[in-house]
């Protein structure tokens, strides 16, 4: 079996931090090119664990980019 390689997607130069998570990384199985690529907008942070970054802020696709304090790059 392959291992599954986690896409940085972040809208933002630099992508998103290495340490954001979504449920949608943990999935074994062939992209879908017909399936849409969409998040359900639950992500968490891999270091705090939580919803929220090791700084207190959202831990989203939005904000886990390059420049904030805890930004990890892949």
């Amino acid at each position: 079996m392959e291992a599954i390689t986690p896409i940085a997607t972040g809208k933002r130069k630099g992508g998103c931090c290495s340490r954001l998570r979504w449920k949608g990384m943990f999935i074994d199985a062939a992209p879908d090119p017909s399936i849409p690529n969409t998040r359900d907008g639950l992500y968490w942070c891999s270091q705090t664990q939580t919803c929220l970054g090791p700084d207190g802020r959202v831990a989203d696709e939005e904000s886990c980019c390059d420049g904030r304090r805890c930004y990890e790059p892949w």
